[in-house]
């Protein structure tokens, strides 16, 4: 299931079929960490209640259920066909996940950095939690797997642009064979953390210290995994 992307100015379209959000009053809907628990909990595990919701995300019941007809004004949740007895209403979903771009005008830019931050905060202790909690558990093939890739690269615009898309086309079958029976039976959930970030410009009294402070070092590049015993 795709989570939630931050902006990359890609243009390779939308291959995993996500809820596009392009109003930055939506943005900032969603730029608060209980709604987007709820979001990842009704992506990842389907439809469910307030109720049923309360305890994962860290709101009341009532709590909950505001912030669901919230995010419902702006299309990300829906009312789920589900047979109920009729006193609880229940949420799902509109996508498996969601993307937004950077818009033109300030008030937008704004938006995108404010839902930015959120995801980044709401996702920093995810390595963490799976390095402590998760790697130690795992066997075989899974823990010589799993683990961190950390790669510096010198590249255009255009060039992220192309690597951004050649990720998505190479993981876009995956995504979507979860629609089907394509699955294997030995398969299970890999989330797949991605950060693209560019650095920002040197000062000027750094760059001009040395011809060559500027410049990435060509092939930079480290990976960690967890120890795989004896």
């Amino acid at each position: 299931m795709s989570q939630g992307k931050t902006p990359t100015g890609r243009d390779g379209g939308n291959p995993y079929h996500d809820f596009e959000i392009t109003d930055p009053r939506a943005m900032r809907a969603l730029s608060h960490p209980v709604r987007l628990r709820i979001l990842d909990q009704l992506k990842r595990y389907g439809p469910a209640t307030a109720t049923s919701l309360s305890p994962i995300v860290g709101a009341s019941p009532s709590v909950t259920s505001w912030h669901l007809r919230h995010l419902a004004q702006f299309g990300l949740v829906r009312d789920a066909d589900v047979v109920a007895d009729g006193r609880r209403r229940w949420w799902e979903a509109v996508a498996r996940g969601y993307r937004f771009a950077v818009p033109d005008d300030e008030a937008g830019r704004a938006a995108s950095r404010l839902l930015s931050s959120q995801m980044f905060a709401q996702y920093e202790q995810l390595p963490r939690h799976w390095i402590d909690q998760v790697a130690p558990r795992l066997s075989g093939p899974w823990q010589r797997l799993g683990g961190l890739a950390n790669t510096r690269v010198a590249l255009t615009p255009d060039e992220l642009d192309q690597v951004e898309n050649a990720i998505e086309e190479l993981l876009t079958p995956y995504v979507l064979r979860q629609d089907t029976d394509g699955v294997p039976a030995n398969a299970r959930s890999v989330r797949l953390m991605r950060y693209a970030l560019p650095q920002g410009d040197v000062p000027e009294q750094e760059a001009s210290a040395s011809p060559r402070s500027n410049r990435p070092v060509p092939g930079s590049s480290g990976s960690a995994h967890p120890p795989t015993g004896p």
